[in-house]
């Protein structure tokens, strides 16, 4: 039996997490002192209100989500624990990805929250959100060199949501020698990620199938890619038969990886990638006329946080008004939100707003998320962060 302490419901609380959810909010328990005193990151039991055990987790009395569920009541959390999380998170992935590119493990859809790992071949990128994880962060890297043996792991903890959970910021190099320019394998071309000094973990394998997508479409076509980072949506669109493809970012190291792939998948003639402010380039677009038969907007977050909902909605109303007008009859526009403080319909809403302030007709064709390897939990519709809308745009 387990020896680990009891955190205990509230009378009448906990009724999501009786219902499947791993969370357990501050405010759902009996914070007394001796909870209050449990040092952050501490293995816990959770108790309903009538002592019966609901699970086994980590709890953290400095954070709103005060615990955090991994596994059964009593339950070991050990290093075969980690590796029976990872093997089945291995294997789902084996079923929809022939080469070792992809996220492995995504946090509370894969069993293990506070944890994300991305896999670039032989090197993986690991990122530890929570101080419950933290404290696993030794038995949590010997079950992944079991479970895949990299060769380099590189722990990206410079996530801000750390400071919440009382935790300091830093990248450091786990193991092996990580390389400062990785190169990676997506949809059948090559890309090359920071994986030091890039965003997240240096690649977003999330709109993996909405790069796809609009590739699929991008046979002839003039294509803008807007916060367009390392290439990903240009660079595919280039190599399945896009005539021109123009990216925008602000980072000029990003940018240099943009071109870097473009000539490594023999499409440089076709590309041309330039530095600026997204708002104020499709500003001058516009006021020069240009047109584009797809345009790709994939901005970063306009809502990190709660409080930041009504200024980042209008970004989104901004930023769908700017580039709809900026494509062509006939053409198509690529909105995404990675903010998971946007609920779909909001984010959707202000889209819509926003192109129909062009007075040019439009139809909502293909509404996506993030691909296989970004499981959702299901008891947690929140974890579904990033949107994805695709208009017909008309005369």
């Amino acid at each position: 039996m387990s020896k680990r302490p009891i955190i205990r419901l509230q009378p009448k609380q906990g009724r999501r997490v009786k219902g499947g959810a791993p969370w357990v909010f501050s405010n759902e328990i009996i914070m007394d002192e001796a909870t209050k005193s449990l040092a952050p990151g501490t293995l816990v039991e959770l108790a309903a209100a009538d002592s019966s055990k609901l699970g086994a987790g980590y709890f953290n009395p400095k954070s709103l989500i005060s615990v955090r569920l991994l596994a059964k009541p009593d339950a070991e959390i050990d290093t075969d624990f980690f590796v029976g999380k990872l093997q089945r998170a291995l294997e789902l992935r084996s079923r929809f990805y022939d080469a070792p590119f992809y996220r492995l493990v995504h946090a509370e859809g894969d069993g293990l929250p506070g944890v994300v790992i991305d896999r670039f071949g032989d090197t993986a990128v690991v990122q530890i959100a929570t101080a419950g994880m933290e404290r696993l962060k030794d038995t949590l890297l010997s079950a992944l060199d079991i479970v895949i043996a990299p060769k380099n792991v590189l722990l990206r903890n410079d996530v801000p949501s750390r400071a919440l959970e009382g935790l300091n910021s830093y990248v450091l190099a786990a193991s092996g020698d990580v390389p400062k320019r990785i190169s990676l394998q997506e949809n059948g071309i090559t890309y090359f990620a920071d994986l030091s000094g890039g965003q997240k973990s240096g690649w977003y394998y999330d709109q993996r199938t909405n790069r796809s997508y609009m590739a699929a479409l991008a046979k002839d076509a003039r294509v803008l890619d807007a916060y367009c980072y390392t290439g990903g949506f240009g660079v595919l669109a280039a190599t399945h038969g896009a005539r021109e493809v123009v990216g925008l970012d602000s980072s000029q190291a990003a940018l240099g990886l943009a071109e870097e792939a473009a000539a490594a998948n023999g499409v440089a003639d076709v590309c041309r990638f330039a530095r600026g402010d997204v708002f104020e380039e499709l500003e001058r677009l516009a006021q020069g006329k240009e047109r584009f038969d797809i345009v790709v907007c994939d901005p970063p977050p306009f809502v990190p946080a709660r409080k930041d909902l009504e200024p980042g909605a209008r970004a989104y109303r901004k930023l769908a008004r700017l580039a709809a007008q900026l494509v062509s009859p006939g053409g198509f526009l690529f909105l995404a939100s990675c903010s998971h403080n946007i609920p779909a319909d909001r984010f959707a809403d202000e889209c819509a707003a926003g192109v129909s302030r062009n007075r040019r007709g439009a139809a909502l064709i293909h509404e996506a998320g993030a691909g296989p390897d970004h499981p959702v939990h299901p008891m947690l519709p929140e974890t579904a962060y990033l949107k994805g809308l695709v208009y017909a745009v008309g005369e």
